[in-house]
């Protein structure tokens, strides 16, 4: 019998998390250059037509398939490719199989678009388009099966303590922040870095795309619930305060370190609670969400800063935000899971630090592996096609160059500005300059 109380939730809650990835796009867009704006949303786009079909294709089977022999711990087989045999069957949750393959497909298509903004400005097209299919199999779906398809990570048990990811800290995050730090090692930093201001061009765009991410998160966490139920409920209000509370976090570091707090620093700050609340959204109680939020908040805020200690171009503060901040969200949960949610006690709790090993072992396992591999098909793709573009695609602008395309006209509005057509003067009026 289908629960249609739960498929409604989860039908829901996976075009909630479908909406993250055009909300990554506006956030990317507007923290990049404005001569390479719609390239940056492009990579975003991209990643939605090509991970949505792969998914189908071989994706879900991977992560959620049996497998078979020695490598069941590590992927799973192909009994799911292509779908057809989930059509009509019906959990023991009592929802379709198709409704929990269409959910998690949302999350293996943003967690790709993450990847794109450290590489913001310099990163060929088509590499990036040949790029998606081959980490999502060789990286994401793996890891996918890990965590939640009965792989390794799922089985870790240390001390009598499992590993604790409810929305995908480790599968999510971390991998692409991981990705993230490899690739920028792979493209090498943008011209002028470090040197030349390369500030966000459309803030506006950005505080739209993290209010997108922020919306889209309630059936991110929420609905990894996979019931309308009281874990659903706690992770709802965890994570709205544990984001509300990184903010705040931020702002006051941006405070104090650099005398004001700016509109990118709310957007960076609500980015950072949301990715730390993640693994921890129904284990813990409201109050340390707060903790969670205020931990990322703060740590986060100062990890961004780190590319230009390491000189590391990590474009978009990819790594500073989700590799950072799912480290933070991972590893809290060893001092600040609760009895009442998590079904086991953190250090702050009275528990062992078992439960804070075997998440390190998790956090571990998971980031070295991205990086690695992620590394490994960077370098391939740069010795076959090149992944860099040319110095002068770069100077000129991606959108110009790659796509034929502006997302804003300036040629026009010089020329308006040049004939005196930008600003008509109503008859009888003076023109007067404020």
């Amino acid at each position: 019998m289908i629960d249609s109380g739960t498929t409604a939730w989860l039908l829901i809650s996976a075009a909630l998390v479908m909406l993250m990835t055009p909300g990554v796009a506006f956030l990317y867009g507007g923290m990049s250059r404005a001569k390479s704006v719609l390239n940056m949303m492009l990579m975003s786009f991209a990643s939605i037509a090509i991970v949505s079909v792969l998914w189908v294709l071989i994706g879900h089977s991977l992560a959620y398939g049996g497998g078979s022999g020695p490598l069941t711990p590590f992927v799973g087989g192909f009994e799911y490719a292509g779908l057809s045999s989930l059509v009509g069957e019906v959990s023991d949750g009592g929802y379709p199989e198709l409704v929990d393959a269409g959910f998690q497909m949302m999350f293996a298509v943003i967690t790709v678009a993450l990847i794109s903004g450290a590489i913001a400005d310099r990163a060929k097209f088509g590499a990036w388009v040949l790029f998606v299919p081959l980490w999502a199999i060789a990286v994401y779906f793996p890891v996918a099966h890990w965590v939640w398809g009965g792989g390794w990570v799922s089985e870790l048990t240390i001390g009598g303590y499992e590993v604790i990811d409810f929305a995908g800290g480790t599968a999510v995050h971390i991998n692409a922040g991981a990705a993230a730090l490899a690739l920028t090692f792979v493209l090498g930093r943008r011209k002028g870095f470090g040197a030349e201001s390369m500030r966000p061009h459309n803030l506006p765009f950005v505080l739209l795309g993290a209010a997108l991410l922020w919306f889209g998160w309630f059936g991110f966490n929420a609905g990894s619930a996979y019931a309308a139920d009281g874990s659903a409920a706690l992770a709802l209000v965890n994570t709205q305060v544990a984001t509300a509370a990184a903010t705040g976090a931020w702002m006051l570091v941006e405070r104090l370190r650099y005398g004001s707090a700016t509109a990118l620093g709310f957007a960076s700050g609500a980015v950072a609670g949301l990715v730390a609340i993640t693994p921890a959204a129904a284990d813990v109680t409201p109050l340390g969400a707060i903790a969670v939020g205020v931990a990322s908040g703060a740590v986060c805020s100062y990890a961004i800063s780190w590319k230009f200690k390491f000189k590391y171009d990590d474009a978009l503060d990819v790594v500073g935000l989700h590799m950072v901040g799912g480290i933070v969200g991972s590893l809290v949960i060893g001092f600040l899971a609760a009895e009442a949610a998590a079904g086991t006690s953190g250090l702050l709790y009275g528990g062992s630090a078992a439960l804070l090993l075997v998440q390190a072992v998790a956090v571990v396992g998971v980031l070295l592996y991205s990086f690695v591999v992620t590394f490994v098909i960077g370098k391939l793709i740069d010795m076959v096609m090149g992944f860099r573009i040319p110095e002068h695609v770069e100077t000129n602008g991606l959108d110009t160059e790659l796509h034929s395309e502006t997302a804003y006209a300036f040629d026009e509005l010089d020329e308006m500005e040049g004939t005196g057509l930008s600003s008509p003067t109503p008859p009888g009026e003076e023109v007067t300059s404020r």
